[in-house]
């Protein structure tokens, strides 16, 4: 982990309630690190409904491909998360280290091999010393409880500078239930699915199938519209469990109206996690949100403002604190998707500094690099060829980034 705090972090963190139905427990198993935290344990106290999305990576990591062949029983009694070790392309050995950890864990906790679920975080290549979770397994099922969140965000970092959580309450129907999430990630983060790792929770009772659904739509906004660097993990994985000890009448058809509320509160919570990431993204100092609007279609409009935040020369000229208007130009040009130079019109913050295809006749070069100084930065984009819009977020690019990437494995 780098030793510097990003400068983008929250100044302080939600405190997470309880999740009935769910007890959690961290240890230090010596993946790789030493004298921290590494394996996070998560308990349902009876068969949760859950849902899952996965990296659509074609190198995908062992316990990518464990979880998603359980996800169609639709029910889950226990996940265990590593970091340190990504566990991936690690061929033979990377199967039998899910299935080592599976038996583990079911062998302690009389759980089904299909009502567990691996997730692992770290270096790609290595093996996982899955045998090390035997020293831990029995203190982390007799320290399993439900309140120590900040811990369990804490043990899922790798190179992230601080834990990411975020929590929320809303009705459903006349009862109320709990989302709580907690979510790792600061380098490979280009997601197309989801994020590095995200662990999301609910005590409602709503059904796989439904959950499912209700996941599959939030992460498009959320989780799959951030980038901090262009590139997919193979481990990057979701996933969204319900013990349903809340109380609340079974939800039964993803129109009930009752769902409204949760669907929006789970997409908030969804957006919050994904931004935290962008804001520790490695070496980042600035937090950049690249809205499109003007598109032919939202579709288009996405992958315009994807050609901007991941375009090298955009990120450094962010972190360089230059308005260099003519950075986003290139970036929509190159898109591959409709444009018209002489329709363009580009803000930087409120401050318009590109119209018509050519310099703003009003831009002020002193106003726009004032916008450039500020930690958070709006970059707006018109297309002017219908009404598509999409919005991303991303962060600049540092030299620290460089310096964090070239030293990761030692």
């Amino acid at each position: 982990m780098s030793a510097a705090i990003s400068p983008l972090a929250p100044k302080s963190y939600p405190e997470l309630p309880e999740i009935k139905g769910l007890r959690f427990a961290t240890a230090e198993a010596g993946v790789k690190y030493q004298g921290r935290e590494d394996v996070l344990l998560m308990l349902l106290d009876g068969p949760a409904h859950i849902a899952g999305v996965f990296t659509q990576s074609k190198c995908p990591s062992a316990p990518v491909d464990w979880c998603k062949e359980n996800l169609p029983q639709g029910t889950v009694r226990a996940i265990l998360i590593n970091s340190g070790n990504a566990n991936a392309f690690t061929g033979k050995k990377g199967r039998a280290a899910v299935e080592l950890t599976a038996n583990i864990l079911g062998n302690a906790t009389g759980i089904d091999h299909k009502e567990i679920y691996l997730a692992s975080t770290g270096v790609i290549g290595e093996p996982l010393p899955a045998e090390r979770f035997v020293a831990v397994m029995d203190q982390l099922i007799e320290r399993a409880e439900g309140k120590s969140w900040m811990s369990a965000a804490k043990a899922i970092m790798t190179t992230d500078t601080y834990p990411k959580l975020a929590t929320k309450n809303v009705k459903l129907g006349d009862t109320t239930v709990t989302l709580n999430g907690i979510a790792k990630g600061a380098g490979m983060i280009a997601p197309d699915m989801a994020t590095m790792l995200g662990f999301l929770f609910t005590d409602a009772a709503i059904p796989a199938p439904i959950l499912q659904s209700l996941l599959s739509q939030s992460v498009g906004g959320s989780f799959n519209a951030i980038t901090v660097d262009s590139d997919t993990s193979t481990s990057d994985s979701v996933l969204l469990a319900a013990t349903g000890a809340a109380g609340n009448e079974p939800v039964k058809s993803e129109n009930d109206p009752r769902l409204q509320d949760f669907k929006a509160a789970l997409f908030e919570m969804m957006k919050d996690l994904s931004h935290q990431i962008v804001k520790d993204g490695e070496g980042a100092t600035k937090f950049v949100e690249v809205h499109v609007k003007g598109a032919v279609s939202n579709e288009s409009a996405k992958k315009v403002a994807l050609s901007i935040a991941n375009s090298p020369l955009v990120k450094t000229a962010v972190a360089g604190e230059d308005a260099n208007w003519g950075r986003v130009v290139m970036a929509v040009g190159k898109a591959g998707e409709p444009a018209d130079r002489d329709r363009l019109a580009i803000w930087f913050g409120d401050i318009r500094v590109a119209v018509d295809g050519e310099r703003d006749d009003d831009y002020s070069e002193d106003a726009a690099s004032q916008v450039m100084k500020n930690d958070e930065i709006l970059l707006t984009v018109d297309l002017g060829l219908g009404d598509g819009c999409a919005s991303v977020w991303t962060c600049d690019l540092t030299k620290e980034y460089v310096a964090i990437n070239g030293d990761y494995r030692s």
